[in-house]
């Protein structure tokens, strides 16, 4: 009965959260409003608004939900404010079954991942939850982990950062992670990472970089191919470097994060996602070093590889209000803010 039940239940949790400023989804969206599009299309699908969608199998939803990863990966912002909200509707449609939970609580997750990063904590938190209570009821253990990354991750952003390292490492630390081989030690992997941007968030600096070590001893047993790819990008020693970036960054060392910028080639990151924040995460650090050509350079190079993201994504468009109020602007800036609707 609890399971019969539950895709129901979920479907009056997020009438709380609906943000009126969110425009109402439908509209062909330029690439600066994007976002907005994106997270109003997910807020009316959880909430059960918005219409009929496109009906979709048993047998179609887990290729379709396929597709939105591969969106992801690639950055098609545009792509996902049509396929994600369709996907929400299709898997609560399909209803109660095992595999119907996994592939539903792994929409959640990727939801998540896309509303933390368009800074959209109150419905991440919703879709957060929805993903694990999905992902327990399918006996999922590793999407369990990866929604409780999740929710530590929005638990950090809420300054609740003892929480959030609690989260992490005690579902690093679950036996049923240790039970499922590589990929189990590739979510262990994952979870410790995210522990350590909790530390550097935190000021501490030494307890990050013992954690990324950490991290990156697991991925460097792992092997060189990514593990997990789905579960936001996944894991190896390329991409816990890549992290140690964001990191440093965080931890108020820009010095430190180019220093781990140059360790790695961008062309050898697995996807334009990472390229994309590869080089968004050396403009933050370029920025804080007071390098504005160069910080504009590389916001330059992320556009090029992914136009959608770089004009979406509010910590990207945060930095570029930074640079037009702080200093000398230049045509290659102004036309920047102006892609990304910071100047209209």
């Amino acid at each position: 009965m609890r399971r019969r039940n539950l895709l129901a239940n979920l479907a009056v949790t997020a009438a709380a959260v609906a943000s009126s400023r969110l425009p109402a989804s439908g509209a062909e969206p330029g690439e600066a409003t994007l976002g907005e599009a994106l997270v109003a299309g997910l807020r009316d699908a959880m909430l059960g608004l918005g219409g009929a969608s496109t009906a979709l199998s048993p047998e179609q939803a887990p290729a379709e939900l396929a597709r939105a990863l591969s969106d992801f990966h690639a950055c098609r912002y545009g792509s996902l404010t049509v396929r994600l909200p369709r996907l929400i509707r299709a898997g609560h449609a399909l209803g109660a079954g095992t595999n119907q939970y996994a592939t539903l609580a792994q929409t959640y997750v990727l939801a998540t991942w896309m509303l933390v990063k368009l800074d959209e904590q109150h419905l991440g938190w919703v879709a957060a939850g929805r993903a694990r209570r999905l992902a327990e009821a399918g006996g999922d253990v590793l999407t369990v982990a990866e929604a409780a990354r999740n929710l530590a991750v929005l638990a950090r952003k809420a300054g609740w950062g003892e929480r959030a390292m609690s989260i992490a490492l005690a579902a690093a630390d679950d036996p049923g992670l240790r039970e499922a081989g590589r990929a189990g030690a590739a979510e262990r992997g994952l979870l410790i990472q995210s522990a350590a941007y909790t530390a550097a968030r935190g000021g501490d600096r030494q307890g990050m970089r013992q954690l990324t070590a950490e991290a990156g001893a697991i991925a460097a047993e792992l092997g060189g191919t990514p593990l997990l790819r789905d579960h936001g990008g996944g894991i190896n020693p390329i991409t816990v470097q890549l992290h140690l970036i964001s990191a440093e960054n965080s931890a108020s060392d820009p010095a430190a994060a180019l220093a781990a910028a140059r360790a790695i080639a961008p062309q050898s990151l697995p996807s334009v996602k990472r390229r994309s924040r590869y080089y968004t995460d050396v403009a933050a650090a370029l920025g804080q070093l007071g390098r504005r050509d160069d910080c504009i350079r590389a916001l330059l190079t992320a556009e090029h590889h992914a136009p959608e993201a770089t004009h979406t994504r509010p910590a990207v468009r945060s930095l570029v209000s930074g640079l037009l109020a702080s200093g000398r602007t230049t045509s290659e800036l102004r036309g920047l803010a102006a892609r990304s609707g910071v100047l209209t």
